[in-house]
């Protein structure tokens, strides 16, 4: 994609999530749904294959563009970008990177265009922060592989027609496990209830059971023992996507803030004329910029081949607890307007919590980042 055509997309999609979406956040919060038309919008726009390559129907971004998008995309409620972010991301990646020519020609059209859904099974309930510990197996059987277990907090698992499983196929630790495409009518898959969770309305999770499913050895995806690898490489990528909709997000709730400050009077004045908050302001704005540099240097040498796991990490992490204390921020300067369901930063304040848990905790960063320099 040229520049220009990319600076139109850029355009585009920002009008329509200022003019569509935002306008139906409420909705979206209260009916724990995305609107039925701005998932179709989403699919006639290419947003649920940005990330994926253009030979199977995708954008095919590269991450420098596809984090100035997430960038625009993150200005909205965090689950609207949830409802394609996955199958571009970490569930897309994973068939990008390491799928058969058969797995990509059959799956990748489908999740390009939104007519399939694809999900990343990898977190269990006693195999969250590492992975490596997995106890999901998947035993062959002559021609078959037979998956038994269970995943837990699995986004878009109530949605998704397509899981990339991971599951232990050797001995202990990252080396035993492979990764598989496992269909939702797969016999013996089984999706439980939408999790109910603090923020991120209209995003949902699920656990996901594997009782008996059996598939045929076609569906691993990678050599067998390569599941952590693929795992990783794509969390990877995944945290400078997650990294960009922190730094969207962030944007917005300064905006939200800005507006407020210049509007609400106390004592006579605009509550923006006191040095206080202004110092609030001042701080966000800081963080904020920090933030953007971070993960626009990040995504440039992720694309140049120099760094796709120190830069990554270091972005993910900043970034998500920068838009924590943004949002902290702005609930104190809204006061107890900003304590009330119905405004947005009290929204975003429970929205942005999650970003420091999921796809590598912030002390999981630290840990990563820390090995990195240690070597």
């Amino acid at each position: 994609m040229d520049a220009q055509d990319f600076a139109d997309v850029l355009a585009a999609v920002r009008i329509f999530v200022r003019e569509q979406v935002i306008p139906r956040e409420e909705e979206i919060e209260e009916t724990d749904e995305i609107p039925a038309e701005l998932r179709q919008v989403s699919r006639e726009m290419g947003l649920f294959g940005y990330a994926l390559p253009e030979e199977y129907g995708g954008l095919g971004l590269n991450v420098s563009e596809e984090i100035r998008l997430a960038f625009e995309l993150g200005y909205a409620s965090p689950a609207f970008r949830s409802m394609f972010g996955t199958s571009n991301g970490i569930a897309g990646q994973v068939l990008v990177n390491s799928g058969s020519k058969e797995q990509k020609d059959h799956w990748l059209p489908m999740l390009a265009s939104g007519e399939a859904v694809g999900a990343f099974a990898l977190t269990e309930a006693e195999a969250g922060s590492d992975p490596s510990t997995l106890s999901t197996t998947a035993t062959r059987d002559g021609d078959r592989y037979v998956l038994n277990g269970a995943k837990r907090f699995i986004t878009n698992a109530p949605e998704a027609d397509v899981f990339m499983v991971f599951a232990r196929t050797g001995g202990r630790g990252g080396r035993g496990i492979s990764t598989f495409l496992v269909e939702r009518d797969a016999p013996g898959l089984t999706v439980g209830p939408a999790d109910r969770k603090m923020g991120q309305r209209g995003a949902h999770t699920a656990e996901v059971f594997f009782d008996g499913v059996r598939v045929r050895t076609e569906a691993m995806v990678g050599l067998e023992g390569t599941g952590f690898h693929t795992a990783m490489a794509s969390l990877a990528h995944g945290r400078l996507s997650i990294a960009a909709v922190c730094v969207g997000l962030a944007q917005r709730i300064l905006d939200e803030t800005v507006a407020y400050a210049k509007e609400r009077s106390q004592s006579g004045h605009k509550i923006g004329e006191y040095q206080l908050v202004q110092g609030l302001l001042a701080d966000s704005q800081t963080e904020l910029y920090a933030g953007r540099a971070m993960v626009l240097e990040a995504a440039r040498a992720y694309d140049a081949g120099e760094d796709t796991k120190l830069g990554p990490s270091c972005a993910k992490y900043f970034c998500s607890e920068m838009v924590g204390r943004v949002a902290d921020r702005a609930v104190q300067v809204f006061g107890g307007m900003g304590y009330m369901r119905g405004v947005a930063v009290e929204r975003f304040y429970r929205d942005v919590r999650l970003f420091r848990i999921y796809e590598g905790t912030s002390q999981i960063q630290q840990v990563v980042i820390a090995k990195r320099l240690l070597g």
